[in-house]
């Protein structure tokens, strides 16, 4: 059986499963050294597995080595024959061969001649099994020649002639390297007019007088032996038609000389190759060279066609400024006719190249090495082609087939030579030559006959670790003769794997197509043939695949930012994967400013060039991910630059410009500034604005202006810096346009008119010498207008007018080219003066006690002398004549705009005396008074008693004291005072209206009820009404006796042990608490909230007989505002108990930053610590007691 190679898979059959095994195995097996443990016993024929090139040329200045070394078992003998006939190296003392090889070494240094070895040589590798022979080796010295000598004659020609220097280089071996070069060793230039041709030779298509030279030299390197030889130089002199007249005149006729103008323009013709038509034949593989080149004036131009088809795309070159065509890797479909045109202007030439494309002879299937154990049959198969198709020949051990011994197992059919039930004697190295006229091929190919048990090759307990998901492949590479066959099991007693989820390759590996975890295991690969059997047993894990969880995601950062990407990876516990960050494929950069960390990459500081994609790669030992994102590094533009000026007209020109870089980011839009450097220089204004697709715009510009321009890109992220200033471009001087704004007319005396307005700016002059022309006329006279010509200011007087009369006015604009338009006329006014006469019938008309409306009569417009502004009433209050003394009248003014004639007094005292007068206002100032007028106010309600104080408290009666009312409003009539007690629950009692006489300031209220609280409230009254009350509040004493025996009680003993003994229960149930507290005890939160009690604040039950504290369902009533102490505002305790004490919790009780209580009156305290400085006494017994009465 033969045994070859099928790379693809094949499924076979479980019942037979035959695996075939690999040929590529097979003679890597058998063509690697057989130093191989595992083949060291396997017999092998001949291989040749180095030999030196067929055409050999060797440097005749060193030792000649001429390569054959080969392999076998055993060993190969190797020997020669040169030129057809045996070698006997040891009869010539200069030859050796390298020991356990075949190679030769010549030893041409010490004494001998290369030319003396040249000849065909040939290695023949011998062992038992048989013989393999080398190609035939044509051993050449190489060569370099000098050139022959020759005289050079100076070459003399016209301008515009063409030229052709020959270089005719020596035949060397191998052909040398030609160029050309001066006598400094620098290459001559070239071009499309000048050029070096295929065979070394140098092409003018036409020469200039700057060709003129002595030393163009042609030379050959010779790259084989490292030698250039250099041909004499050779003079060309260019000469224009007269200076050839000059010097040739008398040897020439006239008719001569003139006949053929030396610059006269031409067609082109072909310097080479000559003719339309030409053949050139290459060989298959080789590069296909084909070159045209031509002369004439002007220079001709190259271009090449394929007739009937087209060049090859990527094969196609052209060199040599397109003179030559080059086609690489050539074939036979590169065959056939190439045209090179050669063009003018004054016309084209065409020169058509035949092309055939031979070859020499190249494998179809060049024969392999036969393993085959007795018994079985093969073949041998030699199969090549070429042009013309060549001959096949055989060889056995060397020898012609059809002299070779005779085997009868062998039997040859034209390329292939079939084997039927070969022996051990069988075993050969057969040769096949392909050959033909261009030249041949040689292939070795053995037969070895083995008869051997199986072996299997793969180490024995191997660990495969595979991803889960993906394909695992257990090799069982194997060898027999005859071939084996192969199982794999899984398990100690698994059966044979089956097809149906597994794939048996034909070298004997497994393939699992997806991995499972429950593919984890241990499997058997078991090889047998005729001879034997054997097995070999393999791991297989399975592990989690590495994937990306957190993958790094597009970002957009601005140039000098820091951007960060994240990559998380989660990956199999068994493996330590490692974490590559790319930019671009390739490294990150070697900057500090790229951190990695654990899950992050980082960049601070981005540059433009760190825009791109970073791909996060992690790798473990079995498999590797990727994840990729996209950096783009944006900024504001780059300044736009070659800034250009077209279409340059008096009022309008074109602005183009090229954008810079965007900076990833696109352009909006484009700002357009201008610069007036005649009128403003330096400073830059807005000219308009473009679109960012555009790159020009068209600008509407002002006469007289020297423009500069300037542009600025914008985009998402801001705008550029400005561009680079375009040129200056003065437009031409113009009349103006415009003419001055904001024209006015305002007297500034009585008998002038002040005319200003708003002088033009220098861009509006439109021209040199800006003036401006001002006129007036009176506007209801018939006077002709009176003008003047001023310069460039902002404002004339004209003197003399009459007093607020109004004129017409116009300014216009002039310059020394012309004047503008035609001006608006504008109204002013000559100067005001003050009004000459007082407003008539004023009347005044009281509405109530602090209201009163004036009416007046108008001032005519005449006798005001200016612009109304409105009228004036100036009123003041009539003073006692104590006050009047003590202080001057202070009077107060309301002024009403426009005509208006009548107007309101508001805020007026009551019960006063008034005066007023009116006055009419212009924009001078006011006119005269007119008549004072006299009125009075009514009475009104009086504000507030200014005080009041309870003073003397005793414990049935109360003393009140105040004082008048700081403003009465009128005559006090008489005092109402009202009050009512307020009980121990804060109730408010009946309320008691008494009616005391308006001169009293002092009145004492009796039998009242002892160590009760009061509340009063006390206003005055007038005609008019009641006034605002004031409100207090007061205590009437305690009962001494009373107090008294409360005292004794607080100071019995029986009083005294209570409280102790409660103190006493109170301290037992905190140390219980906190005993069980630190055991760590669970509790109910009320229980903590009872063992943590302040003592002081514990409620004291009526039914055990203690004290209880002081509550009620009132207690959160707070006292009513407005409520005031007694002006000593302190209670004596002994006095009374029912105090703001009681209601504020003691000396706790709180009061805001204005006085105001703001305890509560109950007698609880509130959860949280109170602040400030806490009392510590228990409830007092006193109160205590109050609270039973």
């Amino acid at each position: 059986m033969q045994l070859e190679i099928m790379p693809r898979k094949k499924r076979l059959p479980a019942g037979r499963a035959p695996l075939l095994l690999l040929l590529c195995q097979l003679v890597r097996a058998l063509d690697v050294p057989l130093d191989s443990k595992l083949l060291e016993d396997l017999v092998q024929p001949p291989t040749i597995t180095q030999q030196s090139p067929k055409d050999y040329i060797i440097d005749p200045r060193e030792n000649i080595v001429i390569q054959c070394e080969a392999k076998g078992k055993p060993p190969p003998s190797f020997s020669w024959t040169r030129n057809g006939t045996h070698f006997d190296i040891e009869k010539d003392p200069l030859v050796t061969m390298k020991p356990g090889s075949g190679t030769l070494t010549i030893n041409i240094m010490s004494e001998g001649k290369a030319e003396t070895y040249e000849g065909v040589y040939q290695c023949t590798a011998r062992n038992e099994r048989g013989a393999a022979i080398s190609n035939n080796i044509v051993v050449r010295p190489s060569r370099s020649p000098l050139w022959t000598k020759e005289k050079l004659e100076p070459i003399t020609l016209r301008n515009g002639q063409s030229l052709i220097l020959p270089c005719r280089p020596p035949l060397g071996l191998p052909p040398p390297i030609i160029f050309w070069m001066d006598n400094s060793f620098q290459r001559l230039p070239q071009s499309e007019r000048v050029s070096q041709g295929l065979n070394g030779d140098l092409y003018f298509s036409n020469v200039l007088p700057e060709d003129t030279r002595e030393d163009y030299i042609c030379y050959a390197r010779f790259n084989h032996t490292q030698t250039i030889q250099q041909k004499q130089p050779i003079s060309v002199k260019v000469i224009s038609v007269d200076e050839l007249n000059d010097t040739i005149a008398a040897n020439l006729n006239d008719s001569e000389f003139y006949s053929a103008k030396s610059n006269r323009e031409r067609p082109p013709t072909f310097l080479t190759p000559e003719g339309n038509a030409s053949h050139k034949e290459e060989l298959r593989g080789n590069v296909l060279s084909l070159e045209c080149i031509a002369e004439g004036l002007p220079t001709p131009i190259i271009y090449w066609i394929k007739e009937d088809g087209t060049l090859p795309i990527n094969r196609t070159f052209y060199k040599n400024f397109k003179k030559t065509l080059q086609i690489i890797q050539v074939s036979e479909a590169d065959s056939g006719n190439y045209q090179c045109i050669a063009k003018n202007p004054l016309g084209a030439i065409y020169h058509t190249i035949s092309v055939t494309v031979k070859a020499a002879p190249y494998w179809i299937m060049a024969p392999q090495n036969l393993v085959l154990s007795p018994g079985e049959d093969g073949r041998l198969i030699c199969r090549a082609n070429g042009n013309p198709k060549p001959r096949i020949s055989w060889l056995s051990n060397g020898v012609p087939i059809e002299i070779a011994p005779d085997d009868p197992s062998r039997n040859i059919d034209g390329d292939t030579i079939i084997f039927s039930n070969v022996q051990e004697r069988s075993s050969a190295v057969y040769q096949c030559n392909a050959s033909n006229e261009y030249g041949y091929l040689l292939a070795n190919a053995f037969v070895n006959v083995l008869a051997e048990p199986p072996r299997i090759l793969t180490s024995a307990n191997t660990l495969y670790q595979v991803i889960t998901d993906r394909p695992a492949l257990l090799d069982c590479a194997f060898f027999g003769s005859p071939l084996p066959t192969v199982e794999w099991f899984k398990g100690a007693k698994g059966s044979a794997l089956r097809e149906d989820i597994y794939v048996l390759h034909e070298n004997g590996t497994l393939e699992i197509p997806v991995a499972q975890k429950d593919s984890t295991g241990t499997y058997t690969c078991v090889a047998r043939n005729k001879l034997g059997m054997a097995k070999n047993e393999v791991q297989l894990e399975i592990k989690d695949a590495t994937r990306i969880i957190k993958q790094p995601e597009y970002a957009v950062v601005q140039r000098g930012g820091t951007v960060s990407f994240e990559c998380k990876v989660k990956h199999d516990h068994t493996l330590i994967p490692t974490i590559t960050w790319l930019k671009d494929s390739g490294e990150l950069p070697n900057d500090g400013r790229f951190t990695v960390d654990k899950d992050h990459l980082v960049v601070a500081d981005v540059w433009d060039d760190d825009g791109g994609t970073y791909t996060c790669v992690a790798n473990t030992t079995l498999d590797n991910v990727s994840a990729s994102a996209v950096l783009s590094v944006v900024d504001v533009p780059n300044p736009p630059f070659d800034l250009e000026l077209t279409d340059q007209l008096d009022k309008s020109v074109q602005l183009s410009w090229t954008p810079g870089n965007d900076n990833n980011s696109p352009i909006t839009k484009f700002i357009i500034e201008y610069e007036d450097a005649m009128h403003e220089s330096g400073l830059w204004h807005h000219q308009t604005e473009v679109s960012g697709m555009q790159t020009t715009a068209q600008l509407k510009l002002s006469p007289y202006v020297n423009y500069s321009f300037r542009v600025m890109a914008v985009n998402s992220l801001g705008r550029s810096l400005p561009s680079e200033a375009s040129e200056q471009y003065l437009t031409k001087a113009a009349e103006p346009d415009t003419n001055p704004t904001a024209v006015e007319g305002l007297g500034s005396e009585p008998d002038n008119l002040v005319i200003t307005w708003k002088p033009l700016n220098g861009f509006e002059s439109n021209g040199p010498g800006l003036q401006y022309k001002v006129s007036w006329r009176q506007k209801d006279g018939d006077d002709e207008w009176t003008s003047v010509v001023v310069a460039n200011v902002s404002k004339y007087i004209v003197s003399g007018t009459p007093t607020f009369v109004p004129y017409l006015i116009k300014v216009q604009a002039l310059n020394d080219v012309g004047f503008a338009p035609e001006p608006a006329v504008v109204m002013g006014h000559s100067g005001e003066d003050l009004p000459m006469v007082a407003p008539g019938n004023v009347r005044v008309n009281v509405v109530n006690s602090t209201l009163a409306e004036v009416h007046w009569d108008p001032v005519p417009l005449k006798s005001i002398r200016g612009h109304l502004q409105g009228y004036r009433i100036y009123y003041w209050k009539a003073q006692s004549s104590s006050k009047r003394n003590r202080r001057h009248i202070e009077k107060k003014i309301l002024t009403f705009q426009g005509s208006k004639t009548h107007g309101m007094l508001p805020g007026l005292e009551p019960f006063s005396h008034y005066t007023l007068n009116v006055r009419v206002v212009n924009g001078k100032g006011e006119g005269p008074a007119s008549p004072d007028r006299v009125f009075n106010t009514p009475e009104g309600v009086p504000s507030a008693p200014s005080s009041l104080k309870i003073v003397n408290p005793t414990l049935d009666s109360l003393t009140l004291e105040w004082d008048p009312p700081s403003r009465p409003n009128g005559i006090l009539t008489e005092y109402t005072l009202k009050y009512q007690p307020i009980n121990s629950t804060h109730e408010l009692g009946p309320l008691v209206d008494l009616k005391i006489p308006a001169n009293k300031t002092r009145w004492t209220l009796k039998n009242l009820n002892f160590s009760t609280r009061y509340k009063f409230y006390f206003y005055a009254q007038t005609a008019a009404g009641s006034g605002s009350q004031i409100t207090e509040e007061a205590v009437t004493n305690v009962d001494e006796a009373m107090a008294s025996r409360q005292v004794d009680i607080a100071t019995q003993g029986w009083f005294i042990g209570l409280m102790c003994a409660v103190a006493l229960l109170i301290l037992i149930l905190l140390i219980v608490c906190f005993i069980r507290r630190n055991k760590g005890g669970k509790y109910p939160v009320k229980e903590k909230e009872d063992a943590h009690a302040d003592p002081e604040i514990q409620p004291m039950k009526e039914d055990d007989g203690t004290f209880g504290e002081y509550s009620d369902a009132e207690d959160h009533k707070p006292l009513k505002k407005g409520s005031r102490t007694p002006s000593d505002r302190t209670v004596k305790k002994e006095d009374s108990d029912d105090s703001l004490v009681d209601y504020g919790e003691g000396v706790n009780g709180q009061f805001n930053e204005d006085g105001s209580f703001i305890g509560q009156y109950s007698g609880k305290k509130e959860k949280e610590p109170a602040e400030g400085n806490e009392s510590s006494e228990a409830p007092s017994p006193v109160n205590a007691m109050n609270s039973f009465v």
